[in-house]
């Protein structure tokens, strides 16, 4: 057995009272650890350190992001944005951007759109597919056109040549001239150059495969009328056009004639803000058609249409309208906006154009011109 000296065991005895108590303490009443009071081993401290709680553990930036609240407060100086629109998007300036720009077309416009065209709206800065950059400070607000219109003209052109000889080419040469200024569409050019394409093509093949190929011969899908003025291009033909249409402005057709009239009013505006050279080379092809004008339905012209659309989205297109335009420049801001809003009108115009039309095809003044197209065909 071990002995442990006495020396070793002695203690003093304020030591000794000290670890009793902390003793009795430690074991509570009865000696139950649960029923012992808590202490620390020091006191609370005035200066406690910070605490990460109900504080954000993210934090996203993007580049250029400052250029988005510029643009927010350029959309308020404008009066596209407010305050209390500010609020209402929860303070998110993406959100805001977007909010004032569609209170600007209106809900009505973008229900239209929405039956009639698919349109994609962006404000960005970067430009084309390959996402080059644009110059410091620069944004560019782009549309891009998903899926075209449809307009079927034919019926209506019979029905205004009834009114007046020549009211319907004066009509349809009108719209399309003014269209061209705005914005791409596909209509009996487009498919007549197509058939002069397969033609080529056909005639450099190997004669035993030229049976394979199918001409649509788009000249005899034209209207008698177009057919006459396919070769008036003179100015002076385009004042008796006008001329036309002003003395039937208040007649029958008076809504197609003057949805006509606010096309080409808004079509002569120039709204421009940038030149298209200075962006060659970002996209590989033309913008894809934002409308589609055919004479009946399944006429030659839908017909090249249905085949060149196969071929359409194989690369890059560019966006049906495009407005380039600095943050700091007040002027260059504006002329982006006015060329944003006449693509818009000018869009409100034909869509609703589409659908006059379309209601008067299904009444029965429109079916008598449409069934009588079709028995000159079977004759």
């Amino acid at each position: 057995m071990q002995r442990i000296p006495r020396t070793l065991g002695r203690r003093d005895q304020r030591a000794c009272s000290l670890s009793r108590a902390r003793l009795a303490d430690a074991g509570g009443a009865h000696g139950n650890p649960a029923a012992a009071p808590v202490e620390t081993l020091a006191p609370a401290f005035v200066q406690a350190l910070p605490s990460l709680g109900r504080q954000p553990v993210t934090y996203s930036h993007e580049v250029n992001g400052e250029m988005l609240y510029e643009l927010c407060a350029i959309l308020v100086r404008m009066g596209l944005g407010t305050p209390e629109l500010w609020l209402e998007c929860g303070e998110d300036p993406l959100v805001l951007v977007r909010r004032s720009i569609l209170n600007r077309i209106g809900a009505e416009t973008v229900e239209l759109f929405e039956r009639n065209v698919e349109y994609h709206l962006e404000v960005t800065d970067v430009m084309g597919a390959d996402s080059a950059g644009l110059s410091t400070g620069q944004l560019a607000i782009t549309i891009d056109c998903s899926g075209c219109g449809f307009l079927k003209i034919g019926p209506a052109l019979r029905a205004l040549e009834s009114e007046e000889e020549g009211l319907g080419a004066a009509f349809y040469w009108t719209l399309i001239r003014s269209l061209y200024r705005v914005m791409r569409i596909y209509d009996h050019s487009d498919a007549q150059a197509y058939e002069e394409n397969l033609i080529e093509y056909a005639q450099e093949d190997d004669p035993a495969n030229r049976d394979q190929y199918e001409f649509p011969e788009v000249d005899k899908a034209l209207p008698e009328c177009i057919r006459k003025s396919l070769k008036h291009e003179s100015e002076q033909w385009r004042l008796n056009y006008r001329r036309l249409l002003w003395r039937h402005r208040y007649g029958r057709y008076r809504n197609w004639i003057g949805h006509v009239e606010t096309i080409a009013k808004l079509a002569r505006v120039r709204a421009r803000s940038f030149e298209p050279e200075d962006f060659d080379g970002y996209y590989d092809g033309p913008p894809l058609p934002a409308l589609l004008i055919v004479f009946e339905m399944h006429d030659a012209v839908a017909a090249c249409f249905d085949e060149e659309s196969q071929h359409m989205l194989e690369g890059s297109a560019e966006p049906a309208f495009r407005a380039v335009f600095t943050l700091d420049n007040a002027e260059q801001c504006s002329a982006a906006m006015r060329a944003a809003e006449r693509f818009v009108l000018v869009n409100r115009e034909v869509c609703k154009l589409i659908e006059v039309i379309q209601c008067w095809e299904a009444s029965d003044e429109g079916r008598s011109f449409d069934r009588g197209n079709a028995s000159l065909r079977a004759a």
